[in-house]
């Protein structure tokens, strides 16, 4: 028995979700979001709740049943408050600029790197810090850890582009000393 599966998800009065058969749609004041599920899950409305249901008691069946619970509820979430991560960018010289929807960030290299943001992402750079924000807590996700990616941080120094709430282990430099 899943016990995140067993849960309904409660919409919220602003949320409007629709469920025709394995596919979802979910609105609200930040945006749209859709899914479809496979047909190993059976997803049902009943007034302000949506319930998700296994078709069978068979392993792939009962392994999708709390994942599809948690993406609906995710959307619900997404479309009412939106996900937000945040990074931390830490070096001489770096400094990031929000342009609309490209990020333009010079981390140390001899080009500075635009990246384009998706669609529905939103990017607010104030001081050191990034704040990545949307609906979609995935595509959050890929874009907060793609721009952590242009520059990684280092364990010497500590420098380059982490989450938040990441905590770097920092290594002893050299030694140098007499043989």
């Amino acid at each position: 028995m899943s016990r995140i599966g067993k849960n309904p998800v409660v919409v919220p009065d602003k949320v409007e979700v629709k469920v025709d058969g394995g596919h979802v749609s979910v609105k609200g004041p930040n945006g749209q979001l859709e899914h479809t599920f496979n047909d190993t899950v059976s997803i049902e409305m009943n007034g302000k709740e949506v319930t998700v249901k296994p078709v069978n008691d068979s392993i792939p069946s009962r392994s999708m049943w709390g994942t599809a619970r948690s993406l609906i509820n995710n959307m619900v979430v997404g479309v009412s408050e939106g996900f937000t991560k945040t990074l931390e960018f830490n070096g001489v010289g770096y400094k990031a600029v929000s342009q609309g929807q490209v990020l333009v960030l010079s981390l140390g290299y001899s080009h500075p790197i635009n990246y384009e943001l998706p669609a529905g992402i939103s990017a607010k750079v104030t001081k050191n810090v990034i704040d990545i924000s949307g609906a979609n807590k995935e595509l959050v996700g890929f874009v907060a850890a793609k721009v952590r990616s242009f520059r990684p941080p280092e364990p010497y120094k500590g420098k380059g582009v982490k989450y938040a709430d990441e905590v770097i282990i920092r290594k002893a430099g050299k030694a140098g000393g007499k043989k």
